[in-house]
């Protein structure tokens, strides 16, 4: 798998006020930024010894009634899924510097020619924290429910889009387990690293799926889940005879730490208080710190860390249904040229923030940056829709063509992020947007209807093949949005991109396949991304060995707390 490469400078983002207020803001934040926010001091202990003991405190962002599940394979909440990296192991682990995957409850693993058959090889001496052994049996208890959870719901668990094709689990002996698909699916090596094929005890699937969401499960992971409460608290205890860490951390044994315990905190600035008053040691936001918060966070000693989430960037997707303006090839042409995706950044989320270079996060493996295909260019916009016939009257501050005014209707929820702020860019070179605000429980039904024009969405996962999900028909979680975002030819050419990368076995084909994709989805205007998706973290500085996965969630093997 090819080395890629991500930003690793501080990014921030503040609250949404008015594009007008925002635009302003700017020059303040990179006042603020050069004006000596304080000097990121570090863990306090970096360079010695670990010591063992101590309760780690997090605050997360709240989950609500919708993503109120600490099941790995239902789980789509990225909070729980942090989680859940520390008390359920997988089968392999994925290097977030590289993107190669390695071993890890397997030992090793054979792919057939064919791409249709996997064969692992479990290692020896494993259990799970109720004592059961994890062996191919255990192995086939988890692929077989979680088969059973994705008939039972009709593909709407959200693990189910990992093991697309998955037609057998099957024990060869209590050390190898083989899983058979349909067709080939090249992406699920780098599934089985991730939290949501994350294993439990046999005895957790006698529990309901609504139990297992509720935290009626055991891990084979370096803590034990003590308790979960919905809105409320989640707490984990060191597993006693922990020894099969992955070889990405330093420590593959017991945990240093005694126990974690997870409180939820809405607001963000009381989460960054709590921080800075040494209530917490770590303040894990749901949208990069505020500029103020960052200043606030260093100053106390306190350190940052950040790093892109792979996956889909979040991105606009038109609807080019006939009739629609989007439908028009020059128009969504000349939105390319509308967006100024490195403004947008530095207005959105601060001056350092960094700028969004293709249909997915710069994170994930097989990125290809798209960069000078998204450069804003307001002369150009209008040489694009003046030849193409959308011309602005005089005393007009929109264009039209044929007497109808280029009228984009984007479609977002109360938490949108920079919303006005893209309406004002395409205001600028004469395209109105209206912002058709709607609940999430209302979204799908809008969808279904085309009652919009543009639409924002993302996906997380260290795969480009996650975008599939969102594109290709057959697979999305909204058919409608698929059929919606392509024309038919351009539809069939990313699904045959996607069938090829997925189903070769040759590495350099599978890199070729999805350059080609992201080059197409630009160059077709399926995609129009607005900025990178940073998953930030303040941390007291008496903590030690913070480490973010290749999903960039947390990873505590090698954490541990300075007396």
């Amino acid at each position: 798998m090819p080395k890629f490469t991500h930003a690793r400078t501080r990014r921030r983002r503040f609250g949404w006020r008015s594009a007008a207020t925002a635009l302003a803001v700017v020059t303040a934040m990179v006042t603020t930024a050069c004006g000596g926010a304080g000097t990121d001091s570090g863990p306090s202990g970096e360079g010695r010894d670990p010591v063992r003991g101590g309760t780690l405190n997090i605050a997360f962002f709240p989950d609500n009634a919708a993503f109120a599940c600490i099941d790995p394979f239902q789980v789509y909440w990225i909070e729980h899924r942090s989680l859940i990296r520390n008390f359920a192991d997988s089968l392999t682990d994925q290097d977030p510097e590289t993107g190669e995957i390695v071993p890890w409850l397997a030992t090793g693993w054979q792919i057939s020619a064919d791409g249709r058959d996997y064969t692992f090889t479990l290692r020896d001496g494993v259990t799970f924290a109720d004592g059961a052994p994890l062996d191919a049996a255990a192995v086939k208890t988890n692929f077989d429910a979680f088969a059973d959870l994705v008939r039972q719901t009709g593909g709407a668990a959200y693990g189910a889009s990992y093991i697309v094709g998955l037609e057998s689990t099957a024990v060869l002996n209590p050390k190898t387990v083989k899983f058979h698909f349909g067709q080939p699916n090249s992406s699920f090596l780098q599934a089985t690293s991730t939290t949501n094929l994350a294993l439990l005890s046999p005895a957790s699937f006698q529990k309901t799926p609504e139990q297992r969401c509720q935290g009626k499960i055991v891990g084979s992971g370096l803590f034990v889940l003590d308790n979960y409460t919905p809105g409320e608290s989640v707490s984990l205890s060191r597993r006693a005879g922990y020894n099969w860490g992955s070889k990405l951390s330093k420590n593959t044994g017991e945990a240093h730490l005694d126990k974690v315990k997870v409180s939820y905190v809405a607001e963000d600035s009381v989460r960054t208080g709590n921080l800075v008053s040494g209530q917490i040691d770590i303040a894990w936001p749901r949208n990069p710190f505020s500029v103020e918060d960052r200043s606030l966070i260093t100053r106390s000693g306190s350190y940052l860390r950040s790093r892109p989430l792979p996956g889909v960037s979040y991105a606009l997707y038109p609807n080019v249904s006939d009739g629609h303006p989007l439908a028009d090839d020059q128009v969504r042409k000349a939105l390319y040229r509308a967006i100024d995706s490195k403004t947008y950044a530095a207005t959105v989320y601060g001056p350092d923030y960094p700028v969004v270079a293709g249909a997915f996060d710069s994170t994930t493996p097989y990125f290809a940056a798209q960069s000078g295909k998204l450069n804003a260019d307001p002369q150009e916009v209008g040489r694009i829709l003046d030849a193409a016939g959308w011309r602005i009257a005089p005393g007009d501050q929109y264009r039209s063509k044929d007497g109808k005014r280029l009228t984009l209707t984007q479609l977002v929820t109360a938490t949108s992020v920079g919303a006005e702020l893209f309406q004002d860019q395409l205001r600028k070179v004469g395209i109105e947007v209206q912002l058709k605000v709607v609940t999430v429980a209302e979204r799908p039904g809008a969808i279904a209807g085309g009652q919009y024009d543009l639409i924002e969405n993302y996906f997380t996962r260290a795969d480009p093949g996650a975008l599939q999900f969102i594109l290709v028909e057959q697979l999305a979680n909204s058919k409608a949005l698929a059929r919606n975002a392509q024309k038919p030819d351009t539809a069939a050419r990313v699904r045959d991109l996607f069938t090829r990368a997925v189903q070769t076995t040759d590495e350099k084909q599978r890199q070729q396949t999805y350059a080609e994709l992201q080059a197409l989805l630009i160059d077709e205007g399926v995609t129009f991304p607005l900025f990178e998706r940073l998953q930030y973290a303040g941390i007291r500085n008496r903590v030690n060995g913070f480490r973010f996965t290749s999903e960039s969630f947390l990873a505590l093997n090698d954490t541990w707390i300075q007396p």
